[in-house]
């Protein structure tokens, strides 16, 4: 039998895992028509449609769910083959913004995982500023923050946008100063969010502070007040309560940009797959 090729395995696992021919392109460093061809060839080499495709949906078909687990498996082998003749494993420490590390993250490592087994990775999620000072201190390999003052290097992913957070039920008492939750006061957002509601003459009191995100979540569930925060990691459930709070914006729009100092070729391809889920802030899927 004539050989997979493995450069359309990879092409349509990547498919799978992100539902977008642009993000399995942005993660194979190639262009959406090289990963097209890819899969029609490994289509070809089956005898079988593995992936059904429109204009706005991407999925599975039947025979692609079950060839999946075997093209994964077929990846880890020559992965693990590869990285036995190598002098050395590969490394890669990388920071991202609490306010980029959304709830697709666990799903990001678990890719990860699949496409770079032989890879020691190291993540850490924390604040912009802090995250882009280590990595001028060579601390990390790569960091994906909010893009700092006066900073113009780094390579923009997509511009993020914030909102006042909270849930459906909440009520503001209007006698009371406005109740903030926030990250910690070294955190852009949470400083932007002041400076907004000091400009509109808004009194307002700090009524929680967290370590991060999801102890944030926690303050707005428990009902302690709103929380500036990104559009694409607030929680299920909670409203952007701004608008009818006649808030000011946060942030009129952030850039997420990648700092970078990767070069050997397997920290660069597992830091494509780490960009290729946050670029475009989760645009399309074609």
């Amino acid at each position: 039998m004539r050989p997979l090729d493995i450069d359309a395995v990879q092409a349509f696992v990547l498919v799978a895992d992100f539902l977008s021919f642009t993000r399995a392109a942005e993660a194979c460093g190639t262009t959406q028509s090289a990963i097209s061809l890819r899969l029609k060839r490994l289509e070809q080499r089956l005898g079988r449609r593995l992936v059904e495709r429109s204009p706005r949906l991407v999925q599975l078909s039947a025979e692609g769910e079950a060839f999946l687990p075997k093209a994964r498996d077929l990846l880890a082998a020559m992965e693990r083959a590869v990285a036995r003749c190598d002098q050395a494993p590969g490394h890669l420490v990388l920071g991202i913004s609490d306010h980029v590390a959304g709830p697709e993250f666990p799903g990001l490592l678990g890719r990860l995982a699949s496409h770079h087994p032989e890879l020691a990775l190291e993540v850490e999620v924390g604040m912009s500023p802090r995250l882009a000072d280590e990595f001028d201190a060579g601390r990390f390999d790569a960091v994906i923050v909010r893009r700092q003052s006066g900073r113009r290097d780094g390579e923009v992913l997509f511009t993020d946008s914030f909102g006042w957070f909270t849930l459906p039920s909440w009520r503001h008492r209007p006698d009371q100063p406005f109740p903030l939750v926030s990250l910690s006061t070294v955190c852009g957002v949470r400083n932007a969010a002041a400076r907004a509601l000091d400009d509109a003459g808004l009194s307002w009191r700090e009524t929680f502070v967290g370590g991060g995100t999801a102890a944030v979540a926690a303050a707005v569930m428990a009902g302690l007040g709103v929380a500036p925060l990104s559009r694409r990691i607030a929680p299920a459930g909670f409203i952007d309560a701004g608008p009818a709070l006649g808030l000011p914006l946060v942030l009129p729009g952030s850039e997420i940009v990648l700092l970078s100092r990767v070069s050997d070729p397997r920290s660069a391809s597992a830091l494509r797959t780490v960009t290729a889920a946050f670029r475009g802030g989760g645009a399309d899927a074609s």
